[in-house]
């Protein structure tokens, strides 16, 4: 047999079902465009990275597409076999950012067509190529139902290469892609909110300047000798930051990144194997899942690795992965993202990646968020103890107890509050006064930060004292609520405050109140 054949279903398996997510084109084009452009720079065509430039516009009216950059261009000898050919890429694992000569074909799933045009520098030639993708779906689909081709044949059928002379533009060098025609189902891709925010996360782009603790990052990777990959993106002519900011949201109110943490894993010749920085917060629970930069994100040459959860499944819960905001960048040539792009490929150096990072995510960081989590509850049960104190005192003082009982059950409700605060604050000292290792060096930045957090807060801090008979939670004669009604003789204040009992064990305690204002107000 001379030649073998691959047939049209592998061209399904490389365009509509290569992907879940149809915004993953966009990454695709960008990383082709960021290896020319890293190539651009070695030749000297482009001075440095700083001066490539990759501008996505997307058109809803048009339902149309471009990602253009000024990198090196394709040459017309080289045109049609560097883009016709698939999985025929000169590129090389470890230098180049893409090598398998397959992402091209991606757009081909969400499109009418999808057209490339170039030139190079020293040309005076525009190389066009067009493919007919709605033609090709339809090849497919015929494919499925009987009337068989090769992909060689429906390549054939799809392909139109056309090179126009155009005087005056040797000194150009640009690479083009269109989609032309977006699907109707496909119209995510162009939604400028969507696409910003997928990119914001995705792209090999710079942190966005407000975000104050990018200049630490960039130190810390510049110790590290490693080469952080940033290019200029624009989209409909903004410019695409990662979205990273201190203030976000959690399922128990708001937090705040206040500093960050690194951690460097090498290997047992003190190779850099891969790196991480995390944000330091209270850790007070999940993150919300509006928060777009939740989770410890995955990177390879500054570009993210499957979505927010790709290193979920090494942590020692779920949950574990969305208390945490930040960065994992794998630096090892042998951590090799696969074809789709959403982990890496199997083998020894992922497997060791796997062990160190799931045993530093069990070993540090869960002692850290669960830690974290524990310090808050602790805060919060000393701040309900000194609040049902004050409440205590202010209750006595205005004369705001209805009865006997209502005092017990506040002196009751005290004397557990104080329990809990005094479990609390052991909690917080075994913190203070833990060892040195790095999980527990984290949980005292955070117990500091809460403490200080809590000095500007208007707040009467109590003394938890060793025994509760040193706290005053009772008077020897206390005085009634109905003592107030100046127009009610004795008995008459009786039978109000057996009312005012009734009221506060039959509705919440805001209704009870605003019930017994008002018969205050008529009695007074």
């Amino acid at each position: 047999m001379d030649d073998y054949i691959f047939g049209a279903n592998i061209l399904e398996n490389l365009t509509t079902g290569m992907y879940k997510d149809s915004k993953v084109s966009y990454r695709e084009y960008i990383q082709n465009a960021c290896d020319q452009i890293d190539k651009a720079v070695s030749l000297g065509i482009l001075s440095s990275i700083d001066s490539g430039k990759i501008e996505i516009w997307l058109s809803e009216d048009d339902r149309t597409i471009s990602i253009e950059d000024n990198a090196t261009g394709i040459k017309r000898s080289e045109f049609e076999s560097t883009l016709a050919n698939i999985a025929d890429s000169k590129k090389q694992i470890g230098e180049d950012k893409g090598f398998r000569g397959i992402g091209r074909l991606c757009g081909l799933a969400y499109c009418r067509e999808l057209v490339f045009t170039s030139t190079a520098k020293g040309e005076n030639v525009i190389s066009e190529m067009r493919c007919n993708a709605k033609k090709m779906r339809d090849l497919l689909n015929r494919n499925i139902n009987g009337e068989k081709f090769t992909a060689s044949q429906v390549l054939h059928e799809i392909y139109d290469f056309k090179y126009t002379p155009m005087e005056g533009i040797e000194n150009d060098h640009w690479f083009k892609v269109e989609l032309i025609g977006v699907n109707d189902e496909n119209t995510d891709l162009l939604d400028f909110s969507q696409v910003k925010n997928y990119l914001s996360f995705t792209a090999p782009v710079p942190y966005k300047n407000t975000f104050i603790y990018q200049s630490e990052i960039y130190k810390h990777a510049k110790e590290l000798g490693y080469k952080l990959d940033e290019y200029n993106i624009k989209l409909n002519g903004e410019d695409v930051f990662k979205n990273y900011q201190t203030d976000f949201k959690t399922s128990k109110g708001d937090d705040s990144v206040f500093g960050v943490e690194f951690k460097d894993f090498r290997d047992e010749n003190g190779n850099l194997i891969m790196w991480l920085w995390f944000g330091l917060s209270k850790f007070k629970a999940i993150i919300s899942k509006e928060c777009e930069m939740r989770g410890l994100r995955l990177r390879k040459e500054n570009i993210q690795i499957g979505n927010e959860d790709a290193l979920q499944k090494l942590f020692k819960e779920d949950r574990g992965q969305h208390y945490f905001i930040g960065e994992v960048f794998a630096v090892s040539k042998d951590l090799i993202p696969n074809s789709q792009r959403d982990y890496f490929n199997e083998n020894s150096m992922r497997a060791w990646f796997e062990k160190e990072i799931r045993r530093y995510f069990k070993d540090a960081l869960y002692k850290v968020y669960y830690g974290g989590s524990k310090a808050n509850s602790s805060f919060r049960a000393i701040d309900d103890y000194e609040k049902k104190v004050s409440e205590h005192q202010e209750k006595t003082n205005s004369n705001n107890y209805i009865d006997k009982e209502d005092v017990t059950k506040a002196t009751e409700a005290i004397k557990k509050a104080h329990t809990e605060a005094e479990k609390a604050q052991k909690e917080i000292n075994k913190i203070k006064q833990g060892d040195n290792s790095e999980a527990n060096r984290v949980l005292q930045r955070v117990v500091k930060r809460i403490e200080d957090e809590r000095k500007t807060e208007d707040r009467k801090p109590i003394t938890i004292n060793k025994s509760i008979n040193d706290i005053p939670v009772s008077a020897k004669k206390t005085s009634h609520r109905t003592d107030k009604l100046s127009r009610c003789n004795k008995s008459e204040r009786k039978l109000i405050g057996k009312i005012y009992s009734i009221i506060k064990n039959s509705v919440d305690e805001n209704t009870a109140e605003k019930l017994i204002n008002k018969i205050e107000e008529e009695f007074k």
